[in-house]
């Protein structure tokens, strides 16, 4: 069976250029004696919005890999699969995250509803479960309530596994479920449920994405109440490990973080419960890299900061389009979004320090990052404009994107 090891950083890489710059970040995480395992990943919405091919994705890490002589395993994600979608990836990846998201709250016929209660008297009644103080209590109710919210977005997430399987050969591939793009997080309670649908459909899940509590936008950092999500991933992690020994899931089930990138307010709460409990973390950090290219363009100079600052100014005319797709995990203030004679007068500097993610830094702007975060397409519109200078420039962006994965992610999260 493909087995994926205790630590794994899922690392967006939007152009397929920066493989080799992340992958030192992982050496460098290596010389220090952690071993985390890169996966890089990305969606059929996002090979759609640039013109990809997943292939790309793969070509790229292999070659990052042979010229780094990377001895440890890797792996590449075809990032938030639904049915109509997977068959692209078939080819060239080897982790599937399977999204079903959309399928949560799609009615269950009472006749399955009634098969799972009937198959999990264990989950009615007062519930301890190890690490948690508190008992867990599921009325027959409120049970029921829960199976006919996440049933049918197991069974989906069933049907794609056994599809996969079928294609690839059952153990050829890494399965992870995912349930983050929805409106509600999912309670401990709610997890150990959907644990057991997904056990019931035979899917050997080696890692689950849920949705957190507080928000996860893309490219800052969390906001919300940060001791309850530390009770809430911790009561998560106690649920899997005995979800495992229960219904006989793979040993290795562990935590998906989708972090929308740069959750730095929890990453010492993560840190601190995997050293406690032994735990394993997957983590996806998504649309840094995309971001740390612009910054490293801004400071290139001259052709790099006026193509950051064309790609602003389109950005801020088709933010409408650009933001839709994205909507349940930004927010961006119309007020806070810099004129368009606001940018004129900027240097690469001023360019750098609003979209850096420094959040003490003065000039900082999260406004503008999260815009710029999901207006991707409007780098690769530019075609080989954009590439080019990636490629004149890639001493420079390189280090920005070593930097910003090794010493703002990486450290915290696995160095304390």
């Amino acid at each position: 069976m493909l087995r994926l090891a205790r630590f794994s950083f899922g690392v967006g890489d939007r152009f397929a250029h920066q493989a080799p710059a992340q992958l030192r970040a992982f050496q460098k995480l290596l010389d220090q004696g952690v071993e985390v395992v890169p996966v890089w990943n990305k969606s059929n919405r996002e090979h759609s919005f640039i013109g990809s091919q997943p292939e790309s994705v793969r070509a790229a890490a292999e070659q990052a890999v042979r010229q780094a002589n990377w001895s440890l395993p890797w792996h590449t994600d075809a990032d938030h699969i639904r049915l109509d979608t997977v068959d692209r990836f078939l080819g060239s990846s080897d982790f599937f995250t399977i999204d079903v998201a959309d399928s949560i709250g799609k009615p269950a016929s009472v006749e399955m509803i009634h098969h799972f209660l009937k198959n999990h008297p264990e989950l009615f009644g007062n519930l301890r479960i190890k690490g948690i103080p508190e008992s867990i209590f599921l009325s027959g109710d409120a049970l029921e309530e829960i199976a006919s919210k996440y049933l049918a977005a197991t069974q989906e997430a069933g049907r794609i596994y056994r599809y996969i399987a079928h294609k690839l050969g059952e153990g050829n591939f890494i399965a992870e479920v995912s349930m983050d793009e929805t409106d509600s997080p999912q309670t401990p309670q709610e997890l150990l449920v959907i644990l057991a649908a997904l056990a019931d459909e035979r899917i050997a899940l080696q890692t689950i994405a849920p949705k957190f509590t507080g928000r996860f936008n893309k490219g800052v950092d969390y906001v919300g109440d940060l001791d309850r999500f530390a009770k809430e991933f911790r009561d998560d992690l106690c649920v899997l490990a005995h979800a495992v020994h229960r219904y006989g899931l793979p040993e290795n089930l562990k935590l998906s973080v989708h972090s929308g990138s740069d959750k730095y307010s929890i990453y010492p709460i993560i840190r601190q419960a995997i050293l406690e409990t032994g735990a394993g973390l997957h983590i996806k950090t998504a649309g840094t890299t995309w971001l740390e290219e612009l910054i490293g363009l801004a400071e290139s100079g001259d052709e790099g900061t006026l193509l950051v600052r064309e790609i602003y100014s389109i950005a801020l005319e088709q933010i409408g389009a650009l933001t839709e797709p994205y909507a349940s995990v930004i927010d961006i203030h119309m007020s806070e979004l810099p004129s368009l004679d606001d940018v004129a007068s900027w240097d690469g500097t001023r360019w750098a320090n609003t979209l850096r993610h420094i959040p003490s830094h003065p000039q900082f702007n999260p406004h503008v990052r999260q815009l710029l975060h999901v207006a991707f397409k409007l780098a690769a519109k530019k075609g080989t404009r954009y590439t080019d200078l990636l490629k004149s420039h890639s001493e420079i962006i390189g280090n920005n994107v070593f930097e910003n994965l090794y010493t703002r992610h990486m450290k915290p999260l696995f160095l304390g």
